[in-house]
């Protein structure tokens, strides 16, 4: 274990159930306090979302789904199996019932709550990374804008309008307008289709698969163990707590922390965590690009979202309310295709590799749930929904003070799983 002096008073050990992102996080700001960690996970180290994703650090752009606009976009898109934002009409109590209270918190106050509560994770989530990358962390953080294109100038009017709320709700965010010229000098790959963009400046990107992996190596580094089997149950007992699988040895500890991603109500729902998280699941491949990719590219009008990977692209988009375990339905990924193919020049389409779909873990009230539950001894962590891998770093490390001091900081109030 690392060798530094553990709180006083504070526990001794802890299982981590959950190897994304998050989990990791956690595991490695509670080792930097002291505490012998164990990481269970049901497939091991960044399998889920932590993979897939487009890695983005962003910051500016962690605008809160539950807007006003998205409950009138997700009713038109169940008629349509190719919209970006896909319901599926289907006999499933659970999602209609998750649906039902999303809708509901799909207005500007809610929205506004959001982003404030947003802020102190965004004001931190750069240090967090700095601080992994510092201290044993072998990955690449890249510092640069991630751009915005757009058919018209008048699209553009909706992420302007956004950033402005945003900022008046307490979150300012650097950007500048770009004309059909200096949108090619950041998007090279952009075709006739685009000619204008929204430059947002100050964010960063990663290879996430890379990134959350080189944090497991440092985990065990650190000493910690990481098992591999799906966490069955969590018990509480006078001396701490026992993690189960379906069959075999427990795993005890002083503490335990769910990182479950969009597999947390499984178990959560049990100690008192009333919020639901439902699976809001991504695809994602990687397609070789015939120039240079200087940064992220963003298409809202499609949401589609492309990262320099590898030397390639890798493109991202579709939010598919559907069960995390379910396997990828062919008919999104063409589709995120076709809304991206007459926007880019230069990209080898029918090439593509990486093919993935993911769950991506979403609340109904847009804020993940950090922090203690009802049960001694349990904590949870999950429901960032697109904003996870941003979030990871700095959730961890919030996390990791309130498990070793007692104390809820004041950042994580606005995230109580209680709430």
């Amino acid at each position: 274990m690392v060798d530094v002096e553990r709180i006083d008073g504070g526990p001794r050990s802890a299982v981590v159930v959950g190897a994304g992102i998050v989990g990791l996080s956690t595991a490695w700001f509670l080792q930097e306090r002291g505490v012998e960690v164990t990481v269970v996970d049901r497939t091991g180290v960044a399998a889920g979302a932590s993979w897939g994703n487009a890695g983005w650090i962003a910051p500016g752009l962690t605008i809160p789904l539950n807007e006003p606009s998205v409950l009138r976009y997700g009713l038109r898109s169940l008629l349509s199996p190719t919209a970006p934002l896909h319901i599926p009409l289907t006999f499933d109590p659970g999602l209609w019932g998750f649906l039902a209270r999303f809708a509901a918190h799909c207005r500007w106050s809610s929205w506004t709550e959001a982003v404030r509560a947003n802020v102190p994770l965004n004001d931190e989530c750069a240090e967090a990374f700095d601080v992994l990358t510092a201290n044993g962390v072998d990955a690449t953080v890249v510092d640069g804008p991630i751009t915005a294109a757009f058919a018209t100038p008048k699209h553009a009017q909706g992420l302007l309008r956004e950033l402005s709320r945003m900022a008046a709700a307490g979150q300012p965010v650097d950007h500048v307008e770009l004309d059909v010229d200096r949108l090619r000098e950041h998007v090279p790959l952009a075709s006739s289709a685009l000619t204008a963009g929204v430059r947002v400046d100050g964010q960063r990107h990663i290879d996430p698969g890379a990134f959350v992996r080189a944090l497991g190596r440092a985990v065990v580094a650190r000493g910690a163990t990481i098992r591999v089997f799906e966490a069955a149950d969590v018990r509480t007992y006078s001396k701490g707590v026992t993690v189960h699988p379906r069959s075999g040895k427990a795993v005890a500890a002083d503490v335990a922390v769910v990182a479950t991603g969009a597999w947390l109500s499984r178990l959560a729902t049990r100690w008192g965590v009333r919020v639901p998280v439902r699976a809001g699941r991504g695809y994602s491949f990687t397609v070789p690009v015939d120039r240079p990719v200087p940064g992220p590219v963003y298409l809202p009008d499609v949401r589609v979202a492309c990262t320099p990977y590898r030397g390639a692209l890798r493109v991202a988009g579709t939010m598919e309310f559907r069960d995390p375990d379910a396997p990828g339905v062919p008919a999104r990924l063409e589709a995120i295709i076709a809304s991206a193919r007459p926007l880019l020049d230069g990209v080898r389409w029918d090439e593509r590799t990486d093919v993935w779909v993911g769950p991506r873990p979403v609340t109904s009230d847009g804020r993940p749930l950090i922090g203690a539950v009802r049960a001694p001894g349990v904590y949870v962590a999950g429901g960032h929904g697109m904003w996870g891998l941003a979030h990871g770093p700095v959730t961890g490390r919030l996390l990791a003070e309130q498990i070793t001091t007692g104390k809820q900081p004041q950042a994580l109030r606005p995230f109580d799983p209680l709430r």
